[in-house]
Formats: C-alpha cells, structure tokens, sequence
C-alpha cells in the first residue's frame, strides 16, 4: 500500500516502541515468575550495563521457557519481540503458528503481508486476515476490530488486494470511526476528513465535521487541516484567529503542511523575517518517509508542505524580504521546491506572473 498498513500498540493501544515492550514484558515476567532470576531484572542501575542485543537475548530465553511452560501470553510477546526488532521472517513463522488461536497475531500478520514484511507482499491474504478480524464476535479480537476496518477501508481506497471502491472504502472507515468516539480508530476519522475533501467525493462539510472529530482525538494532521480550512473558509465560516491557532498547535507538534501554511501567512502579514525563518526551518527537510512516520501525517502533504516552505524562502531571498538578497540562493530553494511537489511550484509560479506572491 503506498501508505503502510495501520500498526497499533496490541498491548495498550498506544504507539509501540521496544522500551516499552520490554517494560511490559519485564513486568509480564515479574507478575508470573514466583523467583525470577535477579540477574535478568532491569532496575535503572543495571540497565545501564546490559547492551540491547544482550537484553533482547535474555527476554527470548525467558519467552521460551514460558512457552515450554504453556503460557498463554507468550508466544505472542516472542513473536512480537522478533516483529519489533525487525527479525520479520522470525516474527512470521511465529505469528504463522499461533494465527488460528490468537487474533494479535493474525493482525500483525495481516500488517506483515500488507507492507512485504519477512515475505513478499501478498494484498489478498492482508485483506483476508484483516476480514477474519473484522467479522470476528469474539472478545479478543474487539481492541483490533478498529484497526482492522481502517487497514480494509484504505485497501478498498487503494485498491489492493480489492477492486478498487470508494463507496466501500467510506463504507468501513465510517465503520472505524465509530461516530468520533475516541476508543475508535483515530486514522479513520482523519481518513474521512481527507476522502470529503478530495474533488472526486467533495463535502467540506463533513471533511470539517470528520477533522474536529480527529484533532479532538489527537489527530496532527487533522488539527493542521482544521487550521486550512479555517483559513480558508473551507466547509465552515473563515475565522483566522481559530486558523492561526490550529496551525501554530500544529506546528508545535511537527505537521510540516501546517508550519508551510503558517509561513504563509506571515508572509501574507508582511512579517517577512518570522515567515523566512520558519519557511528556511521547512525547507530544509529531506526524509519525507520518515517524517511521516513519526508525524502520522501523509507523504504528499509533508512533500507538498516542503515545496511551499522552499518557494516561500526562494521569493524572500529573491526580493530581499526579511533576509538578505541572494538570487543563487533563490534558484536553488525554486528548484527543491519543484522536487518536492511540481504542481505546488507550478501554480506559486503563476501566482508570481499575477504578482499575487
């Protein structure tokens, strides 16, 4: 999928991230073990000693001996030790031998054959793991069942391992989103916000209506389309004090589209110098990937936000605004800003000829 398929915490809902397994884990294993070893104990003075790859042996020797032992949890926190340190095909084969009892392994499977992790890309069986789950009444499988229709809604967007459809595709995320409610699938309520805005399903209305449901939520793309729209007058009333207000919260957090929006306006404010540095502070940005994973935030906005950010501080080094002229400066920040996004450069260039910028 261009966008990789939606992994959650399937331990707390959260972000996951090694530390915080092992935290789990250790606490797992401390809960379960009447005398566990001291030596295997992290306390803040000896984690410091313990090298990574020495830690994550010792939590696989553990997970297997709690395997032997028939516990229930562990074969899962194995697997996803392996999935976690990006041991895929170990994860895989793992996750592959639990499936038919565990629903957290047949969602990470389901990420796994979605984003060609440890195996070749494989859409169907993605789509098939995440309707098994989906369709599931079982209690185990509830925590995943959002997350699984948002993976199922953005392969019927995208068309993988689907026939593409739209109306299928708004069909299950409005299912994910469940009405705004928090517990639900944030990234749906997002999605949503983003599939009512394009020309081809257009409701600004709803677009606007799905974007507060998600930025109350804690969505930052959502929070940064708000800031537009309010901007704009875009599905609500033009109000650019609540514009000024989602963009700079926006910006705070790392939305690169929203900090481009907000350079924006300060060069529209005439506050040359505040909008040349914080279109240089944009610009500069290269690894459009992984801002999006650490943002959330979609590829082509972070990329379309860069294009801007760079021919905003190419115009105020071409005419001097709140910096110093320099017009050699100007064409290489023109240039990276047609990399990043030609149809953004392409219509700020008539904008130029209209002496609109």
């Amino acid at each position: 999928m261009h966008a990789r398929a939606h992994r959650v915490d399937l331990l707390s809902n959260c972000c996951f991230s090694f530390s915080r397994f092992l935290f789990y884990f250790f606490k797992f294993s401390i809960r379960t073990t009447h005398c566990l070893p001291v030596s295997i104990i992290p306390d803040p003075l000896k984690s410091q000693q313990i090298d990574h790859k020495g830690l994550v042996r010792k939590a696989e020797e553990l997970l297997r001996s709690r395997i032997k032992e028939d516990d229930p949890q562990a074969p899962f926190l194995l697997g996803q030790l392996f999935f976690e340190e990006q041991h895929y095909w170990d994860a895989l084969v793992q996750f592959e031998r639990i499936k038919d009892k565990d629903f957290q392994a047949l969602y990470q499977l389901g990420v796994m054959y979605f984003d060609g992790l440890g195996t070749k890309e494989d859409h169907k069986k993605g789509v098939e793991y995440m309707m098994n789950i989906a369709a599931s009444e079982s209690p185990k499988a509830k925590h995943l069942k959002f997350a699984a229709l948002f993976n199922l809604g953005k392969a019927y967007f995208e068309g993988y391992g689907v026939k593409q459809s739209d109306e299928e595709a708004e069909r299950l995320w409005i299912a994910a989103a469940d009405d705004g409610n928090p517990e639900a699938s944030v990234r749906a309520q997002s999605a949503l916000g983003m599939f009512f805005s394009r020309p081809e399903t257009k409701n600004l209305e709803k677009a606007f209506y799905w974007h507060s449901e998600a930025c109350g939520n804690g969505s930052l793309e959502s929070q940064g389309a708000l800031g537009v729209m309010y901007l704009y007058g875009f599905g609500i009333k033009k109000d650019i004090q609540s514009a000024m207000e989602c963009l700079k919260e926006a910006s705070e957090r790392g939305n690169i589209y929203a900090q481009s929006q907000l350079a924006v306006c300060y060069y529209k404010q005439k506050l040359y110098t505040k909008a040349a540095e914080l279109a240089k502070s944009v610009a500069q940005n290269e690894d459009v990937a992984a801002i999006g994973r650490a943002t959330d935030c979609q590829p082509r906005y972070i990329a379309k936000g860069i294009a801007l950010a760079a021919f905003y501080y190419a115009r105020c080094l071409q005419l001097g605004l709140g910096i110093q002229s320099d017009e050699e400066e100007a064409k290489k920040y023109f240039s990276k800003a047609c990399q990043m996004d030609p149809d953004v450069a392409a219509d700020l260039q008539f904008d130029i000829i209209f002496s609109i910028v």
